[in-house]
């Protein structure tokens, strides 16, 4: 290998330290199983999007280790001294440019033009505010390289005219200037929509007569006869109907049922109710009144329609049989088919005289032509981008490695890492690992495998309608008090608060001392549930006896009173011997305890309390050394190829708790704090001084340090003579005398 790599122990592993240009330059030689990451997400991060768009050059969302290394590939060899990246400087000088390549060459004089361009001649290095700001960079050309021509970009009035009919017709493209135009796509799609529009009119004045026998009116007259032709074929139905039976004749028309519902409405001849009444009175072989006698909702369109259509092609008519209907949707059969024919409904707003003139003229060509000229100008527009991408990289380029391919900003805690989204502030602590999340069910299924207590968070900005979900990771102090629901403030990257709630919890272990306290805390919980279950039980039972009684005394000479209950006595010894047995052991484990030597009691409670205790803590500690923050971002689609560990250290500097300041002064006198009984520290003293006795005593030294007045004395050693025989037995007894008989 041709460079000397250096790496540092953070986290449980080694990482990649990359701190100048020989680094960035050799990366490809470094073996991505030493990576931190090997692809991470381009949204949800704290990093410029500009950048992250650039780098991810297959836009699938994510960069990788390929488009890492491109990247890395590609601004070493546009910069003379690639350790300028170490900088993180928002301005590059044009002499730090390498000029000689030909692509660098291009870039540096790119970048001149553009300072040009701004009215900044003579300045001699270039930033993003420069390089953004497109709209200012070719506010002055006319062509800019991107294949969009506005309107202002052809020399001559016809041109600009189509083009902005175009525009009209097409709709706009905005060039890198800003400005709308369009483009060689859309200038062809007018142009074929324009021919198509001719040759459909054309068909419709060749058979002028039968098409259009109104001229330019016949598109009126079609629409008041649409206006109209459902209420028409409605009426001329019920009369043929009425013709073919005198019984449906009453049916068909509106029963006084209807008209009384209507007598008690204010009403108008736009009343739904009466718009949905018959034209006209039914009967059979009647013709349609178009006056007097039709149905005043539909006044308005029928005038229209005998203004537009009956009077110039079927005469003036003061009512329509249906013959007269049918003549007249005769006679517009072909305009209505010759309609449907359309085509070029794109460019139909500039009428077809304008289409014609359009086609006749020469603005196609010169149109091409144009196109034509602004993409000539493309290797130098596309220069224009590559120097926003060069200055881009020279600013960021450098951190984000050292959040990929290693994760230095997180582990030196000088600065947050990318993924750190901001700061929680809830239960007296503040959560620096906090990472935005779009779907925290999905998220916690694998972000559960971290060993870590997490906290889900909604996050709202009153007085907005932005929103934001977060997972918080609790490292240091306890859970006692975190649990859905409660709520806190969480500042983002940009300073800006957010009302948070908890929403979900993922329980690990914080601390091994919260575990140490656990079990007894359960306990404590679970006594004060029952305690809360009985005490809830109880009143219940006395509410009920209370309602019983006042049941039973109202009832009393209703109702014969219950019998007695009868006592099972099977039960009553069984429950006496289950109660002999637990006294009984109860009582051997109490004189076992008092035979003890009285200094052995302490070492007896402390050992019962480490038993009850050490198993928390021993799983707390397994669990605290597997804490790691991998499975948080793959959760969020970062590709993390090592364990990065979180140990309890480390984790205690991204939660921290809350502090006095230095030098602060405290009143402890709390007017409101509940008294303190003293006997509870008495009560410890005690034990410990009679502790500290019992031993001392055991060992004769009280009696010995007070000559004998206090205590029992040392006890004697044993002595290694032969011990004394035993006296012989007595002889035995003379057996009594028989009695008398």
């Amino acid at each position: 290998m041709s460079h000397t790599w250096r790496f540092l122990r953070a986290g449980g592993f080694d990482q990649v330290r990359l701190e100048n240009g020989a680094d960035v330059a050799h990366l490809a030689e470094l073996d991505q199983k030493l990576w931190v990451a090997l692809a991470c997400p381009t949204k949800g991060i704290e990093f410029d999007a500009k950048t992250l768009d650039l780098l991810d050059t297959d836009k699938d969302g994510r960069i990788r280790a390929p488009e890492i290394l491109a990247a890395a590939k590609w601004v070493c060899a546009m910069l003379k001294n690639p350790d300028d990246l170490a900088k993180g400087a928002a301005a590059l000088p044009l002499a730090a440019i390498n000029d000689t390549t030909p692509e660098g060459a291009q870039i540096r004089a790119s970048a001149a033009q553009i300072l040009k361009n701004l009215g900044k001649p003579n300045v001699k290095e270039i930033s993003l505010d420069d390089t953004t700001d497109t709209a200012r960079i070719f506010a002055q050309t006319k062509f800019n390289g991107d294949g969009i021509i506005p309107a202002e970009s052809a020399d001559d009035a016809p041109t600009r005219a189509v083009i902005e009919d175009i525009i009209a017709c097409m709709g706009g493209e905005p060039d890198r200037g800003g400005k709308p135009g369009i483009s060689q796509a859309a200038a062809d799609r007018f142009f074929a929509e324009a021919q198509a529009f001719s040759d459909w009119w054309k068909k419709g004045e060749t058979d002028a007569a039968a098409i259009l026998p109104l001229k330019d009116a016949t598109g009126a007259a079609l629409a008041a006869i649409r206006a109209v032709a459902e209420k028409v074929d409605d009426y001329f139905t019920r009369c043929r109907l009425a013709a073919f039976d005198s019984r449906a004749a009453a049916a068909m028309n509106p029963d006084d049922a209807r008209y009384a519902a209507l007598a008690n409405k204010n009403l108008t001849s736009e009343t739904e109710e009466i718009a949905s009444l018959p034209l006209a009175h039914v009967e059979p072989g009647k013709a349609l009144p178009l006056g007097e006698g039709l149905n005043p909702a539909w006044a308005a369109a029928f005038a229209k329609l005998r203004t537009d259509a009956v009077k110039p092609l079927l005469g003036d008519k003061s009512a329509l049989t249906e013959a007269d209907w049918a003549a007249l949707t005769a006679t517009l059969a072909p305009y209505l088919a010759w309609q449907a024919a359309k085509a070029g409904a794109a460019v139909e707003k500039l009428g077809v005289s304008r289409v014609r003139e359009v086609l006749a003229g020469k603005s196609k060509d010169a149109i091409t032509a144009l196109v034509a000229k602004d993409k000539a100008l493309e290797p130098e527009s596309n220069a224009i981008a590559a120097v926003d991408r060069l200055v881009r990289y020279h600013r960021d380029f450098l951190k984000l490695l050292n959040n990929f391919v290693s994760f230095r900003d997180f582990y030196s805690r000088r600065d947050k890492a990318v993924f750190q989204t901001g700061t929680l502030y809830l239960d007296q602590r503040s959560c620096d690992l906090c990472v935005t999340v779009e779907d925290p069910a999905k998220h916690a299924t694998m972000a559960g495998l971290a060993g870590t207590y997490l906290a889900y968070c909604d996050c709202v900005r009153k007085g907005t309608s932005e929103k934001l979900q977060i997972v918080a990771a609790f490292t240091n102090g306890d859970s006692d008090n975190l649990m859905v629901g409660r709520n806190g403030v969480f500042y983002d990257r940009a300073g800006r608060d957010w009302d948070a709630t908890v929403t979900k919890v993922v329980d690990n272990p914080i601390s091994v001392r919260q575990a140490f306290w656990g079990p007894y805390k359960k306990f404590v919980r679970m006594i004060e549930e029952q305690v809360a279950k009985r005490a809830a039980a109880a009143e219940a039972a006395s509410t009920a006896k209370i309602e019983g009684a006042a049941t039973a005394v109202a009832t009393a000479d209703k109702a014969p009173p219950p019998p007695a209950k009868k006592f099972d006595v099977g039960t009553i010894a069984a429950l006496g011997v289950g109660i002999g047995a637990i006294g009984t052991f109860l009582a051997t484990m109490l004189t076992k305890f008092v035979d003890l030597p009285a200094w052995q009691l302490p070492l007896i409670l402390v050992a019962i309390v480490l038993i009850i205790s050490c198993p928390s803590m021993l799983i707390a500690w397994l669990k605290l050394r597997k804490r790691n923050l991998g499975p948080i971002l793959d959760a969020n689609g970062w590709a993390v190829n090592t364990r990065a560990r979180v140990s309890v250290g480390f984790g205690g500097s991204l939660t921290n708790i809350a502090k006095l300041p230095p030098g602060s002064k405290r009143d402890l006198k709390d007017p409101y704090a509940p008294k303190r009984s003293p006997w509870p520290a008495i009560i410890v003293i005690a034990l410990l001084l009679w502790g500290a006795y019992a031993f001392l005593n055991s060992k004769g030294l009280i009696n010995t340090w007070t000559k004998g007045w206090i205590g029992k004395p040392a006890p004697v050693a044993t002595s290694t003579a032969e011990p004394a025989k035993d006296p012989a037995p007595p002889p035995p007894a003379e057996p009594a005398p028989p009695p008398a008989k």
